[in-house]
């Protein structure tokens, strides 16, 4: 089963209120509305694309150690991916998606990380959770995502939404400004240029890990 089927799967069951989700249609309602706003704005269309060299950046992982996209780099083609938060299925169904490719990464000489806004005990049990072979670095109030062209601000109906939720991401990311990464894939060849990108303000579309395959190992050749 592809990544799309799976979260095309989960989506159905979350919508249709199938134990155990159980939320009323107007929540369901609020968050179309919000990623329909974020599609119209045209945020995705400014992010970096294939061909644009990406930004350099050094960031801690989970256990507070630095992590330097340029020594990354030295060593191979890197994958990246950018991840909303422990609390988000689908991000968490894409994260075990690479996992299961994450033989076929190393075979062609890459590494994967993941960035997320989110605090490093967050991200520790997002690593334990999803069984990661890979670190998740954390990107305080999403410079590196916005360095990417992938900040955006959660919306007011939204925001008052995940507050009604117990989603309080200023607690999940000790930071204030309810600010996202849109979900985003990237391949970075060893000379820095991107090879492949693939970003989609809307948060239950992700390509399947295969689709990047081919642009991973020309950048590996």
């Amino acid at each position: 089963m592809s990544l799309q089927d799976k979260l095309d799967a989960f989506k159905a069951d979350f919508e249709a209120g199938k134990p155990p989700y159980s939320v009323p249609r107007s929540v369901i309602d609020t968050m179309h509305r919000a990623t329909a706003e974020l599609t119209a704005s045209g945020a995705a269309e400014r992010a970096l694309k294939a061909g644009d060299q990406a930004p350099e950046f050094i960031l801690k992982d989970p256990e507070g150690q630095t992590v330097s996209s340029a020594e990354l780099l030295r060593q191979g083609p890197l994958v990246l991916t950018f991840y909303r938060g422990v609390w988000c299925p689908y991000c968490n169904l894409e994260l075990q998606a690479l996992q299961a490719a994450w033989p076929d990464i190393r075979a062609a000489g890459a590494n994967v990380v993941a960035i997320s806004p989110q605090a490093a005990a967050n991200s520790r049990k997002s690593v334990r959770q999803n069984g990661l072979d890979f670190p998740i670095l954390s990107d305080p109030r999403n410079e590196v995502a916005a360095a990417f062209g992938l900040r955006f601000k959660l919306q007011d109906e939204l925001i008052e939404l995940y507050r009604s939720l117990k989603n309080d991401l200023p607690a999940f990311n000790g930071d204030a400004s309810w600010t996202l990464p849109m979900p985003a894939r990237y391949v970075i060849a060893p000379d820095g240029t991107i090879v492949y990108a693939e970003v989609n303000p809307d948060y239950t579309r992700r390509p399947d890990p295969s689709e990047m395959m081919p642009a991973l190992r020309q950048a590996a050749g």
